[in-house]
């Protein structure tokens, strides 16, 4: 039996209460929401942040009693309780280095967004904060959950309250953007529904280990991971499936777009790397190279189409589209370095994206509009919104010393490694050096679209008069804003306290994927300068006493 597949088994009849917390408390929250009347603004607001805080406080743990060095599933967080005997479904929570820091990401963000709506949403606040506690929870239990049913049951959950944000409390084309929205996602769930199926069909079970386990053909893998995939990749969204997510961004409120960008669009990242990679290994192989040339292209097309935007929010809707390219590659290219990297991408993303939106709400509520050409010099009457603003842009474009660069790195260099395990023959690992460099160039692309926005917003003469009444931020706003710009530079000056934790859970899945990918998809096995780890020719160290 494998390692992934022993990590995941290795959980206890009832074990720890934390992770069934962490799902409940969001919906407690919401529950005890429905019984205060409407009118009680201020209360819903309080009651939603005090279950997002404690939810936040009960995530910590998992941090200061994470074992870096255990691979897989930490057995000790494990939770399990039997669900729908008849069927094989248990309530299975487990987590590890690969799902930490978005369970931690997710805790952390959502009480930064609620105190944030408070000038945002007005109107059915209620309701709104029910919508992003339900949310939460959706989000918290698809990253946790190791029953396949479960994960499912997640999964669709998040969709709800994701419309509701959109469509209610969302701008004037929100009805046209839920729809575009609903509709794919939904066919990507679909189809990953009835690969569930298949798979508890051959398994007799919903649990992770026991379909891990199960032997699956090439032409099965094949069906399984377009169906797996599809889903995962919509929700990325990787090029050509992202035109949902401009529509979504700019007509979300700010709330939206920053769970949307923050930790929704990391749904599809952490899907390939729990189940499509694991699952169906040969296919993720064939199927490989493709996705290598979308993820570049996704990069440079953001890039260029931000460039040419007039909205400050959709400019950094597209750069979403660039940014979670990276991460596509990081993912794509299999190995310690560029997974770390990848992993450590996502949180990032969701840091500096999610700190953007909330920078452009905040003006927009000042404003009222979006159009950069409705600004121009407004650094005179708001520095310390320009200094926030600039400290963010500099993390967005990788600057060294910010959480970006540490991120970036890792994925291009990782990237650049010879003998990338997915490559069938020599010949793809110059198509590998070849999307590497032209991905560089989407770095510098950042820095153009970023810096030329700051630009025109912030410096120069103060071309609108409308603008000459601006106020800077209020003390409640630099709260919120001061949080996210310390991770800035504590990942930026110290990522390797942020990579540890991940590093063996990682290894684990690279090990387990060269191992299950047959010897005959790799030639290069026959070569003398090489080795075999599990099915996969890697080379031979040199300095090794063994040469």
């Amino acid at each position: 039996m494998s390692e992934l597949v022993q990590g995941a088994a290795e959980i206890t009849s009832s074990g720890s209460v934390l992770l069934p917390l962490l799902i409940a408390m969001p919906v407690l929250g919401a529950i005890l929401l429905a019984f205060v009347p409407k009118e009680q603004e201020g209360a819903h607001r309080g009651i939603g942040v005090t279950f997002s805080l404690i939810t936040f406080f009960i995530s910590l743990p998992l941090l200061t009693g994470f074992d870096p060095s255990a691979p897989g599933f930490q057995a000790e967080w494990g939770f399990s309780k039997e669900w729908i005997s008849a069927i094989g479904a248990s309530f299975t929570l487990q987590i590890d280095g690969i799902s930490l820091w978005i369970v931690l990401l997710t805790t952390f963000l959502t009480p930064l967004i609620l105190l944030g709506a408070r000038r945002a949403v007005s109107e059915r606040v209620r309701e709104f904060v029910i919508a992003m506690l339900v949310l939460e929870t959706a989000m918290i239990g698809a990253l946790v959950a190791t029953d396949l049913l479960l994960f499912y049951l997640f999964w669709e959950m998040m969709l709800i309250p994701m419309y509701l944000l959109i469509g209610i409390w969302g701008g004037q084309n929100r009805h046209y953007a839920t729809i575009k929205f609903v509709i794919y996602t939904v066919v990507g769930s679909l189809l990953m529904l009835v690969g569930i199926v298949y798979l508890y069909v051959q398994a007799g079970s919903f649990a992770y280990a026991d379909i891990l386990a199960i032997e699956l053909g090439a032409s099965e893998q094949t069906w399984l991971f377009l169906a797996f995939a599809l889903a995962f990749l919509i929700k990325v969204p990787l090029f050509p499936f992202h035109t949902w997510l401009p529509d979504a961004h700019t007509e979300a409120p700010t709330a939206g777009s920053v769970i949307l960008a923050g930790v929704l669009l990391k749904m599809g990242t952490y899907g390939l790397l729990r189940f499509a990679i694991p699952l169906f290994p040969e296919a993720m192989g064939t199927f490989s190279p493709a996705i290598l040339v979308l993820s570049t292209i996704g990069i440079v097309y953001g890039a260029l189409v931000a460039f040419a935007q007039g909205d400050v929010k959709k400019l950094v809707a597209y750069s979403s589209v660039s940014h979670l390219g990276f991460v596509m590659l990081g993912i794509v290219a299999l190995n310690q370095q560029a997974v770390e990297g990848a992993i450590l991408q996502m949180v990032n993303h969701g840091i500096s994206t999610g700190a953007l939106f909330i920078l452009v709400g905040m003006v927009y509520e000042r404003t009222h509009t979006r159009a950069i050409t409705d600004y121009g010099g407004i650094a005179s009457k708001m520095p310390v919104f320009t200094t926030f603003f600039i400290i963010v842009t500099m993390s967005s474009i990788g600057l060294p010393g910010t959480n970006g660069f540490a991120g970036e790195f890792l994925i291009l260099s990782g990237a650049f490694l010879e003998s990338l395990p997915f490559m069938p023959f020599d010949g793809w690992n110059g198509l590998a050096v070849i999307c590497a460099t032209v991905a560089t160039t989407g770095v510098l692309l950042g820095a153009i679209y970023m810096l030329s926005m700051v630009r025109r917003v912030f410096f120069g003469p103060l071309t609108n008069p409308h603008n000459e009444e601006l106020e800077d931020l209020s003390a409640r706003e630099v709260s919120l804003l001061v949080p996210l710009v310390a991770l800035i530079f504590a990942i930026g000056f110290f990522p390797k306290t942020f990579t540890e934790p991940m590093s063996a859970s990682v290894q684990t899945v690279v090990h387990e994927y060269g191992s299950r990918v047959e010897a005959v998809r790799d030639p290069r096995a026959q070569r003398p300068d090489r080795q075999r780890v599990g099915q996969i020719a890697v080379p031979l160290d040199p300095t090794s006493e063994e040469n």
